[in-house]
């Protein structure tokens, strides 16, 4: 009873905006502060085990190279290669925003990011092309989810250091979980278009305009083959891939490109910096509030009630997708992945799930939560850039929330999504 009036607690302090690492910290502090369980002198010691740990500084490059690539406008050459491939499509607009994203997932890894990036690019666009506000920004804050599923992913490596699954076997596991993400976007996309006679490019589609503009966008493209083909290859560790990705993000912006100068990386580092302390607050900040629930019992209390339901497989699965899609619905996806992922993950390996697979259904299941109303940082993001009541993106999402989990529940019946290329690589 007492776990649930303080996740309730949680619940109306992030509602009503208080900044999430510093509420988990708080609520913490105060039970301890009343009850006199335990020395306060646990909480900082919980916030440094939470991020003792090497590989989260990848988590720093990831953020770095995705701010030198936007300041470097290589994001400006991916959407003029997108509408290349597929601007002549009925709908084009919408479909360039998934590819640009899926694109961007392979350099970034933060829905955050990708949200803000791509949605400040396209989002334009399509309303000055006549796309309803709301579709747009449901468009945009929807496919912004794959940049935490296709590799590089800043949650798989979160999610990796918390349960120790290898990094390289979830970005590898990642990868068709993301593809297929983006073609059920597209998929609906399209019967909106042809239901709506949504524009299309007068510009017929050219062999020779596409590979000029894949040849303009050839150093950005290397970035993701830089980044995963060196960890999934085993050449090198992620933090040392994240290093090499962020210099090579800056050695094409600078020298290549040309379109950023020195003293504008220093704005970059700046955000990238900030951006990076957040998320480490986020999971420092989650140390001391799992301490909490594990010693309430909530932990093992929802594993026994999980692994109570796996006598029939469906009802398990259901009530998992449920589960994940209600606490989506309640709190940030970050802190779903950081406190619940692990629990998650271990129910499923004792259910008889490959524990890679596992960690992908988690993320994908959460980070779909970031869409997901009322709550979702994507679904507030992309409504404010595009500048339309939430009310009215919360509609416009409902058919591919309801595309995305039925893609989930596959996920999770067909292992082979997610473990074929684990296997494959070895």
């Amino acid at each position: 009873m007492v776990s649930i009036f303080l996740l309730v607690l949680l619940l109306f302090f992030i509602l009503c905006g208080a900044p999430i690492g510093f509420t988990l910290i708080l609520i913490p502090f105060f039970y301890i502060l009343i009850t006199d369980a335990v020395p306060l002198v646990l909480i900082p010691s919980q916030m440094f085990n939470a991020i003792d740990s090497v590989p989260l500084t990848a988590i720093a490059f990831f953020m770095l190279t995705g701010e030198l690539m936007t300041s470097a406008t290589i994001t400006d050459r991916l959407v003029a290669l997108s509408r290349a491939l597929i601007g002549r499509m009925r709908g084009g607009l919408a479909q360039v925003n998934v590819l640009v994203s899926m694109f961007f997932a392979g350099m970034n890894g933060s829905v955050v990011a990708d949200t803000a990036t791509v949605g400040a690019l396209v989002l334009p666009a399509m309303k000055k092309a006549g796309y309803p506000p709301a579709f747009s920004a449901a468009v945009t804050g929807v496919s912004s989810t794959i940049g935490g599923i296709i590799p590089p992913s800043i949650m798989m490596i979160v999610l990796a250091n918390a349960t120790e699954i290898s990094v390289a076997a979830l970005f590898a596991a990642g990868i068709i979980p993301g593809l297929l993400i983006g073609a059920v976007i597209m998929l609906i996309n399209h019967f909106f278009a042809v239901k709506y006679n949504f524009e299309r490019s007068d510009e017929r589609f050219s062999a020779r305009r596409a590979g000029k503009e894949l040849y303009r966008s050839s150093f950005a493209l290397l970035i993701p083959v830089v980044l995963v083909g060196s960890v999934m290859g085993g050449i090198a560790s992620v933090v040392e891939a994240g290093a090499i990705t962020a210099v090579v993000a800056l050695f094409t912006g600078v020298f290549v490109y040309r379109t950023i100068k020195w003293k504008e990386c220093s704005g970059a580092f700046r955000r990238a910096f900030r951006n990076s302390a957040m998320v480490f607050i986020i999971i420092a900040a989650s140390g001391p509030f799992s301490w909490l629930l594990t010693s309430l019992g909530a932990i093992s209390d929802l594993e026994n009630w999980l692994l109570s339901l796996t006598g029939s497989p469906i009802i398990f699965i259901l009530a998992l997708i449920l589960f994940i899609f209600l606490l989506g619905t309640v709190m940030d996806s970050a802190v779903n992945i950081i406190i619940v992922g692990p629990v998650l993950v271990d129910v499923m390996a004792k259910a008889g799930f490959p524990e890679v697979q596992a960690a992908v259904v988690v993320i994908v299941g959460f980070l779909i939560g970031s869409v997901t109303p009322p709550v979702g940082v994507a679904f507030f993001t992309s409504a404010t850039i595009a500048k339309v009541r939430l009310e009215e993106v919360a509609v416009a999402l409902i058919p591919y929330l309801v595309g995305l989990f039925l893609l989930l529940f596959f996920i999770i019946v067909i292992p082979e999504l997610t473990m074929f290329l684990p296997q494959m690589m070895g």
